[in-house]
């Protein structure tokens, strides 16, 4: 039986993906009509990216399950109309350039990368760099991203700390979890890695008490989800010295606006939401791997909890 397979995203998606799609599909023996435009009664998967077009899932009562193409779902699941299995993106190509993306911004303010570059009108200043193993690091949200985050800079020597809502073990890291383990873990955070999801319980997890609960000095790195900081405490923050600088790469509206105080405060990286992407090759394997299971009649990957939002 052909099935068929609803691309709903942009049109520039469609270019990027329809090809690795069509392969990753003929790799898996799966025949396929894969389209952007195909009639709802007669869909059998969606492949979705939550700016899309397709709003209202009411139509598609043949559908097996909604396959998201992004990593974040925080678009898409309070969308009352979507009744059927919604799976998000864990694409690791995405993971892996986000694990290279964290380590290189983790190892630069470990570093004092930025201090140390010397210029002709500046003070000739050489120093001994601490090393790794000297560095307590804690990473926010030990999903699939947090995890591999967590092993990397673990191998390269640093103490690591990782916090989720719920209790997780990863070896050689001390995992902690819940309000009073929040707390704990940012007492020692001499740098933050934010990777957890956008949701009412994440919002402002930054805000002016938790951040006066890090190391004076501290820095922070935010490639995970803009909401999760208070933008007001945290220049706040940058002001008085509790922390030393933040590398942001997501915001709460995007792009950036001009006017928006980051832009213009010496202790602020910014980057335009550039530290993963999911890879179209990588994302469609991943894609087509829960088609198979579908037909299959096995369990789907990466099922999304409404109630927890993720």
């Amino acid at each position: 039986m052909t099935l068929n397979i609803l691309f709903a995203a942009k049109a520039e998606r469609w270019d990027t993906y329809k090809q690795p799609l069509r392969d990753a599909l003929v790799a898996a023996g799966l025949d396929a009509n894969l389209s952007m435009d195909i009639p709802p009664e007669d869909v059998d998967y969606i492949v979705y990216a939550p700016n899309s077009e397709l709003q209202d899932f009411t139509p598609y009562a043949r559908t097996k399950a909604v396959l998201n193409l992004w990593a974040g779902v925080e678009a898409i699941t309070g969308n009352e109309t979507l009744k059927l299995p919604l799976a998000r993106m864990v694409d690791p190509g995405l993971t892996r350039a986000m694990v290279e993306w964290v380590t290189a911004h983790v190892l630069r303010h470990h570093l004092g990368i930025d201090t140390d570059i010397q210029r002709n009108d500046t003070i000739w200043a050489p120093r001994t760099p601490p090393l790794a193993q000297e560095r307590n690091v804690v990473v926010l949200g030990l999903g699939e991203l947090g995890t591999a985050v967590c092993e990397v800079l673990l191998a390269i020597g640093f103490q690591v700390t990782g916090w989720s809502r719920s209790p997780k073990e990863i070896a050689g890291v001390t995992c902690l979890h819940g309000q009073d383990g929040l707390d704990a873990a940012l007492a020692k955070a001499e740098i933050a890695v934010l990777l957890l999801p956008d949701t009412p319980a994440t919002e402002n997890t930054l805000n002016a008490r938790t951040l006066n609960l890090m190391p004076e000095g501290a820095f922070i790195i935010n490639p995970g989800r803009g909401p999760l900081i208070d933008d007001d405490a945290l220049l706040a923050a940058l002001d008085d010295g509790q922390i030393a600088h933040a590398t942001l790469d997501v915001f709460r509206v995007e792009p950036l606006p001009a006017d928006h105080p980051y832009w213009s405060d010496p202790k602020v990286t910014v980057t335009p939401h550039i530290a993963a992407e999911t890879r179209a090759v990588t994302a469609s394997e991943v894609i087509v791997e829960n088609i198979r299971r579908g037909e299959a009649g096995e369990p789907f990957l990466y099922l999304v909890d409404r109630e927890l939002g993720y």
